[in-house]
């Protein structure tokens, strides 16, 4: 296969050693900055992270002319090993667990934004759960395909009850959705677990199909709509964006138009998501979509299907562990609509605003790179 035609994530699995490798050969101080010897490492020895995910707070009170009603922040995208195969990941989420539990205030809750393990094995997702343990905030939880297609979700109920629910939070109705649902391509084929599962991660592998909600799914989604004002504003989490990004990396959902048509009575609806690892937003009628950062590592943007009202993150730094890593916040405005802050880890954070996407672009751009994308 030509490496043009390859999914990011193919590559990221060829290019990893490589990159370790390169770890081998450094000197001492730059070793020390590829690895992040920082507040991430630190983690729970009381130590403060870097002020900019705090200073952001007091720069948007001083600028907002829409206030708060409450934020929650999140981590995702933390793909874990055992600890023995790679601490780098785990490093990685440390340093998010510490950056949520320095916030002041702490936020309402902290959301886990899905693929938690790397190939859904019970050490990955139990390692997780531990870690997780050490939020201060209470963690809402949301599965992705990475934790799921090993067992089909059978640890991940028994560790964090199950991938779907709702729940209202100050005004606010919240849903939780397993959007990484596929048709079984495993079967037939007599696959084993571990087989399915690396095709699922390997995201361009022609033998799966596209992620979906499913019609189960929907139908407890209306189910639950039913019974919330359409005046209330609705947030919704989901691992893969709800809307079609890019079909060959699976960076979709097959039944986002019948998820859409679901939300579309409601005033007000924010989706949130994770899965792409990258600053990414959209509007689709009185949708707002925003992306979530991971912890593991950056995607480049996909060849096509961008989001226009997308700003596009600089390309990372490769011998930098953090650089385009990060988490983030976010505040649910008294009118009912969301700002998103991008904690990019080794860069100045980025505020997505709700007034930028209610304006159709026209206001509160955020700041353009730089330097080129990736």
């Amino acid at each position: 296969m030509s490496n043009k035609f390859k999914s990011v994530e193919t590559k990221y699995y060829e290019e990893r050693q490589e990159l370790f490798d390169g770890l081998q050969r450094l000197d001492r101080r730059a070793f020390m900055r590829v690895a992040g010897v920082s507040a991430g490492i630190v983690a729970g020895m009381g130590l403060v992270t870097p002020a900019s995910f705090q200073l952001v707070q007091v720069a948007e009170a001083q600028g907002s002319t829409d206030k708060p009603k409450f934020s929650f922040a999140y981590i995702s995208d933390t793909h874990l090993y055992e600890r023995k195969l790679n601490d780098r990941f785990i490093r990685s989420i440390l340093k998010a667990v510490d950056d949520v539990n320095a916030l002041n205030p702490q936020p309402d809750f902290v959301l886990f934004g899905g693929d938690l393990a790397q190939l859904g094995q019970a050490s990955e997702l139990k390692l997780g759960a531990e870690i997780l343990k050490s939020v201060k905030a209470p963690v809402k939880m949301m599965v992705g395909e990475h934790d799921w297609f090993l067992d089909m979700g059978e640890l991940w109920r028994e560790l964090f009850g199950p991938p779907n629910y709702s729940f209202d939070h100050k005004g606010v109705h919240f849903v939780v959705l397993n959007s990484i649902l596929e048709k079984d391509f495993w079967t037939e084929k007599g696959l084993k677990p571990m087989e399915r599962m690396k095709i699922v991660a390997g995201l361009d592998n022609g033998l799966q199909s596209r992620f979906e909600v499913g019609a189960e799914q929907r139908a407890w989604m209306q189910q639950d709509l039913a019974k919330v004002d359409k005046k209330t504003p609705v947030i919704v989490f989901s691992h893969s964006p709800l809307y079609k990004y890019y079909k060959p990396w699976n960076f979709w959902t097959d039944d986002a138009d019948e998820v859409q048509a679901l939300l579309k009575p409601f005033e007000k609806v924010t989706v949130i998501h994770g899965h792409t690892h990258q600053l990414l937003t959209n509007r689709i009628g009185n949708i707002h979509f925003h992306g979530m950062l991971s912890t593991a590592w950056p995607w480049p943007y996909a060849p096509e299907g961008l989001p226009t009202f997308t700003t596009q993150m600089n390309r990372a730094d490769p011998f930098s562990q953090f650089d385009g890593c990060g988490d983030g916040r976010m505040d649910v405005l008294e009118a009912g609509l969301v700002n998103k802050l991008y904690n990019l880890w080794e860069r100045n954070p980025i505020t997505v605003r709700a007034s930028y996407l209610a304006s159709n672009g026209q206001k509160d751009a955020p700041p353009r790179p730089k330097l080129p994308s990736y």
